[in-house]
């Protein structure tokens, strides 16, 4: 059976794609390759591909490229806009210009709008068009945002992108949609399992394809953007420059309590992955609960310092290079190294335990709850008086909350738990974390939720 012809990678945690392209004679063209290149080299390597070409769409807000890393590893030509003011060397590519990929063609589509330099790359088999790789443009069912440029530019850049989108909508309709972004990307909005799409089935369905005009375009893709994680605001930037290269494997040396308290001492931060049940137990005050999962990325650029040693605590059966991995993909090359021995080893050298108890739906009494999902989530459907408060905006209000006992809540239990720790090392001490989400309180109590902000 012959290997396909593309090959989708998916980062379930960022919601984005990468993509290998067979090129039929032992080289593969990569797009969009995320700074984790685990699963592209394990995926060319099964094939016994060597990894010829990387092409960048635009300046990743949402991770780090991995295309320079291919360069300098892999003998890799890197592919991008030949505008953007990258400072590496690479191929730039303006409206038009095409790369003989050997038998495939590749031709750049200038597509403005989530950033300014940003292009579609369309694939071609001689004259046919076989897909498009649309980046941040057309994605499944929308288009992604336009506000990570320049927030003044938001409704400027949506123009740029109405343009850009009915651009590509003139190509075939059996001609594949492969974008980078989806559901679970903060750089698009919508849900969906589908990552891949075509032409036609975009034009049928995408509401924005389907807006009457440009105006109305505008005013929904504006209407459906959130908030964004605070490190989208730094990784444009370097990817610009090109990351710094990595050699082999980051790795995380062990740290003696010693050396955690040194380090504590000069603005250092506790980063316990553990789950949250183990969390709640017992943990080092002070300590930010992230637990470690398909959104551990997210939520460390999120609400963790980019500008201080990070020193990890985990329990001995997580895999530590997937902590590393996840800090590093997103521009987090400050973690310092891990405790050794974990959570047993702190008692013993002066650190102190501290404990979140966790309630059922049915222990809520009358104890205020937070709920700290997205706006969205919080308008589809909320415990009755519940107040709202996003993840992301809590460590800069962490002391402007009322004091009281308060429930901190999620959708099962995660975020609730970095955001009790957030509470917690800002000095609370009446928090705790409800086991479960809304839906779990509907269930118990028998009673709607309420909708609506």
């Amino acid at each position: 059976m012959s290997e396909p012809l593309v090959v989708p990678l998916v980062d379930e945690g960022l919601g984005n794609s990468s993509y290998l392209v067979n090129l039929g004679d032992g080289r593969v063209l990569a797009v969009d390759p995320s700074r984790d290149l685990r699963a592209i080299r394990a995926t060319a390597g099964r094939q016994g591909l060597r990894v010829a070409y990387a092409a960048d769409t635009h300046l990743h807000a949402d991770f780090l490229s991995g295309a320079t890393q291919l360069a300098a590893t892999e003998g890799a030509t890197v592919l991008a806009s030949a505008v953007g003011g990258r400072t590496f060397s690479y191929t730039g590519l303006g409206d038009g210009d095409e790369v003989d990929l050997g038998g495939l063609r590749l031709r750049a589509l200038t597509t403005p709008g989530h950033t300014d330099e940003h292009v579609a790359f369309l694939l071609l088999d001689g004259d046919r068009p076989l897909g498009v790789f649309t980046g941040g443009s057309l994605i499944v069912g929308s288009a992604a945002r336009t506000d990570l440029v320049d927030p003044g530019r938001t409704e400027e850049l949506a123009r740029a992108q109405y343009r850009s989108l009915h651009r590509l909508a003139q190509l075939p309709n059996d001609v594949a949609v492969w974008p980078t972004h989806g559901a679970g990307s903060f750089c698009s909005a919508p849900p969906g399992a589908e990552r891949t799409s075509s032409i036609g089935t975009e034009k049928a369905t995408n509401p924005l394809l389907r807006a009457p005009d440009e105006d109305a375009f505008v005013a929904q893709l504006l209407g459906s953007l959130g908030s964004f994680p605070r490190y989208f605001l730094r990784l444009g930037e370097v990817n610009r420059r090109g990351p710094d290269l990595l050699d082999g494997t980051p790795t995380l040396p062990p740290l003696t309590a010693g050396d955690v308290r040194h380090l504590l001492a000069g603005g250092g931060q506790l980063i316990d992955v553990r789950p949250v049940v183990a969390f709640a137990a017992a943990h080092i005050t002070g300590s930010l609960s992230i637990p470690l999962r398909d959104a551990f990325a997210t939520w460390l650029g999120w609400v963790a310092p980019p500008d201080r040693p990070l020193i990890i605590v985990r329990d001995a059966d997580q895999d530590l290079d997937e902590v590393v991995w996840q800090a590093a993909k997103v521009g987090y090359d400050n973690l310092a190294g891990e405790l050794a021995g974990g959570l047993d080893a702190a008692p013993g050298a002066g650190m102190t335990i501290g404990s979140i108890p966790m309630v059922t739906p049915t222990d809520l009494g009358d104890n205020r709850v937070l709920d700290i999902r997205q706006d969205a989530e919080f308008t589809d459907g909320h415990v009755p008086g519940a107040d709202h408060l996003e993840l992301g905006d809590l460590p800069a209000r962490a002391t402007d909350l009322p004091a009281g006992p308060t429930v901190v809540m999620c959708g099962h239990g995660e975020r609730a738990m970095t955001g009790a720790s957030l509470l917690a090392r800002a000095g609370r001490r009446d928090v705790a974390v409800l086991a479960g989400g809304p839906d779990d309180w509907a269930t118990v109590h028998q009673q709607p939720l309420e909708t609506g902000a």
